[in-house]
């Protein structure tokens, strides 16, 4: 018998390439996040950051303010004097950046009429004010919600599509 020839025939080297790229294309899938996981990363940030505001407001005696520019937001502290300074003094309180193509589209405050900036402000005494902020990327929307009783808690844009502030 004629020896027979070693090596791989073209067919099984297709199915190897074949089960190679479904296996990078998987990794790489799982490795980025996509626009609604990072939305909503970043929407929970938000939220728990304006709760922990809102929570040093009413135990240090100080106001807290939160301002955005649309791509980042900062935290500010009002001074004895009554002066407003930015947050530098804390980690977890410092300014924020927004990932690339994330943006903060619209701050409503109730019982206000729309604002020229979005600026939001925590009182040291009486009822936190409810608002909403949506957050934008690509196609997706998130809103970050705080009631009057302060709770804040983040619902996707399919769930508040009139962008109300849900009272509670």
């Amino acid at each position: 018998m004629a020896g027979r020839a070693q090596g791989f025939t073209l067919l099984e080297l297709l199915v190897v390439l074949v089960i190679m790229g479904l296996t990078v294309g998987l990794v790489s899938a799982v490795v980025r996040p996509d626009d609604r996981a990072l939305l909503g990363i970043e929407a929970d940030r938000l939220a728990q950051l304006l709760d922990l505001a809102a929570t040093e407001a009413r135990l240090t005696g100080r106001s807290i303010g939160w301002t955005s520019d649309g791509r980042g937001y900062r935290f500010w502290r009002v001074s004895a004097d009554g002066n407003w300074y930015e947050v530098r003094d804390s980690n977890t309180l410092r300014r924020r950046t927004l990932p690339r193509g994330m943006r903060i589209s619209s701050l409503r405050v109730e019982m206000m009429p729309p604002q020229a900036g979005m600026r939001l402000q925590f009182g040291a005494y009486g009822p936190t004010p409810g608002f909403s902020i949506e957050m934008s990327l690509g196609d997706e929307r998130y809103t970050v919600v705080g009631s009057p009783v302060g709770e804040v808690r983040v619902e996707r844009g399919a769930d508040n599509p009139d962008g109300r502030t849900a009272l509670r």
